[in-house]
């Protein structure tokens, strides 16, 4: 089991994000440290662990309000060594920064039927994230989630209704992706609580999971991560 801790970002701070609903999103209250801004949370979750790989999340490109280019830049940069899946809408393969430890996400969301074709130019080399609607609606482009031609090797589970709501992640939809298409990576996004969901996740077949209330609240910790790291690896 695989760890990801999320950021999102709105208006240069990191939020923290609850049931999709954006507009009422505020910086992040954290354990961990004292402030919002994105260099010192991340120095802050690599205190907790050796993570490298992290989930950037940029609402204003996602919701068409500016976006955070430079500043996602200057992270690329300052952590060469961590490898940063980001989700900022609608991107083209033609216009990808230049970084090595750049990796798109492609959220469903932000791809129509008609525009869906334009995934092929990033030739799988992408995560692709399933996005549901805080009531369970499957967001953008419907043939994304008909059918796995356009699908990369990972694939997020995108559950808005779970994130940061404290509830567990979306087992039913989970388990169902893993049943029907046992050849893909899936992630869990949206609902982690503690140490224990890790587990039954890391069972069900879901080998990594984005998450930050839980990491951010303490709930998760240093020792935590290292028990289920020592516990799967004594199972493989």
């Amino acid at each position: 089991m695989k760890t990801i801790p999320v950021l999102d970002l709105k208006n240069n701070q990191v939020v923290h994000a609850k049931q999709g609903d954006r507009e009422h999103y505020r910086p992040i209250r954290s354990s961990l440290c004292q402030s919002a801004d994105i260099f010192e949370v991340i120095e802050a979750f690599l205190a907790l662990d050796d993570f490298d790989t992290f989930y950037i999340a940029d609402l204003n490109a996602i919701s068409q309000q500016g976006d955070h280019a430079k500043l996602i830049a200057k992270v690329l940069a300052a952590f060469p060594d961590i490898r940063f899946w980001v989700d900022k809408g609608y991107q083209q393969a033609t216009t990808l920064p230049d970084h090595a430890n750049y990796m798109s996400v492609l959220g469903s969301e932000s791809y129509s039927d008609a525009s869906i074709t334009e995934l092929l130019a990033f030739g799988k080399h992408f995560v692709l994230s399933l996005d549901y609607s805080a009531n369970g609606e499957a967001l953008g482009a419907a043939s994304l989630f008909s059918g796995a031609g356009y699908w990369p090797g990972d694939i997020i589970i995108m559950t808005l209704a779970r994130v940061g709501s404290g509830r567990g992640p979306d087992w039913g939809r989970l388990a169902q992706y893993c049943q029907d298409f046992p050849d893909y990576n899936f992630i869990a996004a949206g609902g982690v609580r503690n140490i224990a969901d890790l587990q039954a996740l890391n069972d069900l077949g879901i080998k990594q999971a984005l998450v930050a209330s839980a990491l951010h609240s303490g709930v998760i910790g240093r020792g935590d991560l290292e028990s289920l790291r020592q516990k799967n690896t004594s199972a493989s």
